[in-house]
């Protein structure tokens, strides 16, 4: 009897483990934030990407999707550069293992040679898999 109820205290403290580890908190959210926002800042490409889930999609302001690949494409390229970039307002929501992150981005650069100077409300999901905080996707609006 003993046995059994060592095993079972031991899967027990291990399932426990388990669930502990795949929870969300609010300062892995934000680290996975600013780790992106300094990828974009310093322009590179493999800070960025370490941080986007392999199913990471961004949807554009004109309706578009841009998948995983062209953001980090972007990311590293000559046809995107910022000069100024800031993140405010920003307010966290968490229910398990996925965040939905609201902010104010703001924003100057060049894109495609053309001057930019953007100032939009941007939604981030963030999911925790097997202890990795990833962004699983973006959708940034104008703020007019």
């Amino acid at each position: 009897m003993g046995r059994i109820f060592a095993v079972f205290l031991f899967i027990s403290v291990l399932s426990a483990c388990r669930v502990q580890d795949s929870v969300l908190t609010n300062d892995e959210v934000i680290a996975v934030i600013t780790k992106f926002d300094e990828g974009w800042q310093t322009k590179k490409a493999r800070i960025v990407d370490s941080v986007l889930s392999e199913k990471y999609v961004y949807y554009t302001q004109s309706g578009n999707v841009f998948d995983r690949a062209s953001l980090v494409g972007t990311a590293g390229s000559d046809i995107y550069t910022l000069q100024t970039m800031e993140r405010e307002n920003l307010t966290v929501e968490i229910e398990g293992n996925t965040a939905v992150v609201n902010s104010v981005w703001k924003g100057k650069g060049i894109y495609h040679g053309e001057a930019f100077n953007d100032r939009q409300r941007c939604s981030i999901t963030i999911v925790k898999d097997d202890g990795k905080v990833r962004i699983l996707s973006e959708h940034c609006t104008p703020i007019k």
